[in-house]
Formats: C-alpha cells, sequence, structure tokens
C-alpha cells in the first residue's frame, strides 16, 4: 500500500526580527526611549544599562523573561502580536476501502 505525503514547507522565519519589532513598536506607541526604559526597569528591580538594553534590543536576542519585564515596565498591559500562519503538513488517506469486521455478540450474565 503506497501512501502519498504532502508537505507543506513553512517559510524560515527570523523570530528575533518579530520579537525586537514587537517590542520597539510597544516603546515607539508609549513614547519610551531606551534610555528611559533603564529607569523604568530599575523601578521594577531590573537592573540593565542603556548600553545593555541598545544591545538586547538591536539584534533582537532577548529572553521572553526580558521581554515581559519590558512590557510590564512601559505599561503594557496587552499587545497585538501578528505571526503569519502556516498550513501543517499532512499525510493523504490512502485510496482503498476498509473492510468492517462484524463484532461478536456480547455475553451477558444473568
Amino acid at each position: 500500500m503506497q501512501m502519498k505525503f504532502n508537505l507543506w514547507l513553512m517559510k524560515e522565519i527570523d523570530w528575533n526580527e518579530k520579537a525586537k519589532r514587537l517590542l520597539k513598536s510597544e516603546l515607539v506607541r508609549r513614547g519610551v526611549t531606551n534610555e528611559s526604559l533603564t529607569s523604568l526597569l530599575e523601578e521594577i528591580g531590573v537592573e540593565e544599562t542603556k548600553a545593555g538594553i541598545d544591545s538586547k534590543i538591536s539584534r533582537g536576542t532577548f529572553s521572553a523573561a526580558f521581554l515581559l519585564q519590558c512590557l510590564n515596565a512601559i505599561g503594557c498591559k496587552s499587545f497585538v502580536c501578528e505571526i503569519e500562519s502556516f498550513e501543517p503538513a499532512y499525510l493523504e488517506e490512502p485510496q482503498t476501502f476498509y473492510k468492517s469486521q462484524k463484532s461478536k455478540p456480547k455475553k451477558t450474565r444473568q
């Protein structure tokens, strides 16, 4: 029996770029500079230098924890995160008929 595989190839996505754009857009929306972000993070107990923040954001290589800390510090309670949708890979069913098996009647206790 031969099965056909139809695979949808997923495009390469730069997840660091997506994270960077998300954070930068929320900063711009609220008029927060990287320098003022340093102070806001300090207020919630996160110690980061401006240079460190600049570097993390420009590379987009920051942790999810850092992203959440920044969003919390700037007062962001919700945000829109648009991620491209993908059609999942799927298997095509074989074009054969299955024989149904008759089940034996169950014995009942009396």
